[in-house]
């Protein structure tokens, strides 16, 4: 039962890791992006007006990637401790 907590904690921290570090990149971008307004005049197009982040996915989708994060933690849990035993006998 340890294995499986350790597991689940070590998903949810990977995932807030990968969030925060989403949302890091995606401020960095934006905030030094310069737009060229004098470049833009020559490529003459519609412009979006929409800004997007990122995209949604299924909730779903996101259920199955934490359970499969939690098993792969699992796993590399699993086999530190059976090494690690197998080392100390």
């Amino acid at each position: 039962m340890k294995t499986v907590l350790q597991a689940f904690i070590g998903s949810i921290v990977i995932h807030l890791v990968y969030i925060v570090g989403m949302m890091l990149v995606s401020y960095i971008k934006t905030r030094n992006y310069k737009p060229d307004i004098a470049g833009a005049w020559i490529k003459v197009e519609t412009l979006q007006n929409e800004v997007v982040f990122c995209k949604v996915n299924s909730p779903f989708l996101y259920l199955l990637r934490f359970i499969g994060v939690t098993v792969i933690c699992g796993i590399i849990i699993f086999s530190y401790k059976k090494l690690l035993h197998y080392h100390e006998n």
